[in-house]
């Protein structure tokens, strides 16, 4: 399998409902010239500028949900499970049309997504992909209190996700999940984890203007009986998955593909922003691959042409 660039073959859309703000999106997915890198267009924005580049420089909010934000102050929510979707489907070149602040949630993980993507079809380009190669351990901490969360990367021959959550005295509890290219699909074992919360928060949280989009039908709900929905858990540790989902998807703000092993511990869309803050502040940390040293495949699932 050859190592260039791919971008969709096709328009596709769809629509849904944004989880925070609980509104109505259109989004579209459209092919984009080499080197593009993913884009969103905000195109209900009139006098600003409607780009947002999909970086981990344009970060601007990681509350429950990472929030790019371009220079004119126009701003993308929860766009996670989408760029999950696109980096294991092998998506290096994508613009993002959407009519709304948020992306939907659609079912709360990024299977939907991928369906769309394979329902555009995925198209080879001519330019070699560009890989970041980790050339050193690189770390960041929620605190230096004892248990608290943290992530880190370090040099490997390939990328994997290696996270533990532990919810304590909850129906959820510790549970450890590995993900790398070489035993698992992210399309199969990742992709249809969904998002979580508690019962007893959604009160508040709508209060703060947040989850008004909300339901049993775009995440999973534990209450204090255990899970709330009717069909249950699709993974008995889908809640770790789901983590492992959101960290790929923050990841992929690198702008490129990573070579390297992350590991962390009840660590969140904020520490992953600082990660790759950290991480490519450090210039002896990283570099980007020569050609010759690529080994494809970088992501978990390519969409055949």
């Amino acid at each position: 399998m050859s190592n260039c660039q791919r971008t969709i073959r096709n328009k596709v859309s769809c629509f849904g409902v944004g989880l925070h703000t609980g509104v109505r999106v259109d989004l579209a997915l459209l092919p984009a010239e080499e080197n593009t890198g993913i884009t969103f267009k905000r195109v209900d924005v009139k006098d600003k500028n409607q780009m947002v580049k999909a970086s981990y420089e344009n970060v601007s909010n990681t509350l429950l949900g990472t929030t790019i934000r371009n220079s004119d102050g126009v701003h993308v929510a929860t766009i996670e499970h989408l760029m999950a979707a696109l980096w294991g489907c092998g998506v290096d070149n994508c613009i993002v049309e959407i009519n709304g602040p948020e992306v939907p949630i659609m079912d709360g993980s990024s299977e939907p997504f991928v369906f769309l993507i394979e329902c555009a079809g995925v198209q080879e380009q001519k330019k070699n992909r560009r890989v970041i190669e980790v050339l050193k351990e690189i770390s960041v901490y929620e605190s230096d209190q004892e248990n608290s969360g943290y992530i880190g990367v370090s040099p490997a021959n390939n990328f994997s996700v290696d996270l533990r959550i532990d919810f304590g005295e909850s129906v959820i509890s510790s549970q450890d999940c590995m993900f790398d290219l070489k035993n698992v699909s992210f399309k199969s074992d990742i992709s249809r984890a969904r998002t979580f919360g508690f019962e007893h928060e959604v009160e508040s949280l709508r209060k703060n203007g947040l989850a008004r989009g909300g339901s049993l039908d775009n995440a999973i709900v534990i209450g204090k009986e255990g899970v709330i929905n009717k069909e249950g858990l699709r993974y008995s540790d889908e809640f770790v998955r789901h983590k492992v989902l959101d960290c790929i998807g923050d990841i992929y703000l690198a702008g490129a593909y990573i070579q390297g092993s992350l590991k962390g511990f009840k660590s969140g869309h904020a520490l992953n922003n600082q990660l790759l803050r950290k991480f490519f502040a450090d210039t002896d940390a990283w570099r980007v691959m020569p050609e010759s040293d690529v080994q494809a495949p970088i992501a978990a699932t390519h969409i055949s042409n």
